[in-house]
């Protein structure tokens, strides 16, 4: 990842250091991609001597999501977690605002029916989910544009407190 990011800059004739802030994915998701992601962007963050923005990675994709709406809309986010659970919160479009009604959660699979109110659209990368849209991850546009829309107030230059939102304890199973 981090030669990508050289060539990006390199490309743009422009160095970390000419950043303001660094914007990450701080979850929920997979624990290698959220702590792959959050050491890189404070590895270039301490080196450049500028902050980090933690994005809620369910609140860039809605916002994503919610580009398409016309009208009010309802809808949900559900990705697999792991084979028995899910990340699962709800969302709302309307007059042009997006309003979270339920944060991100870990559900059991199982209960997922539960939380599918009729009417609701279903994004995520679940399997048997009637109707479901895959799209489980946001865009990087779409994280810099939940950065520039709400970032501002969660510049940190606190590293060491910066943690990926796991929404679940990391268990080693052992193999039998």
């Amino acid at each position: 990842m981090i030669p990508v990011i050289d060539e990006l800059l390199r490309s743009n004739k422009t160095s970390a250091k000419e950043l303001w802030a660094i914007a990450v994915s701080i979850g929920p998701g997979s624990f290698t991609g959220l702590r792959i992601g959050l050491t890189a962007a404070k590895g270039i963050a301490f080196a450049a001597e500028i902050p980090i923005i933690p994005v809620p990675t369910f609140s860039a994709l809605a916002l994503e999501i919610s580009e398409y709406f016309i009208k009010a809309t309802n809808f949900i986010i559900a990705n697999n977690a792991n084979i028995e659970e899910c990340y699962l919160a709800k969302f709302k479009f309307e007059n042009g605002s997006l309003i979270e009604l339920q944060i991100p959660e870990l559900i059991s699979k199982k209960d997922v029916d539960k939380f599918i109110d009729n009417g609701n659209l279903v994004f995520g990368n679940l399997k048997n989910v009637k109707n479901i849209k895959n799209i489980s991850a946001p865009r990087a546009s779409s994280v810099a544009k939940w950065t520039y829309l709400f970032g501002e107030d969660l510049l940190t230059f606190d590293y060491d407190y910066l943690e990926p939102n796991y929404l679940k304890d990391f268990k080693v199973k052992k193999v039998k």
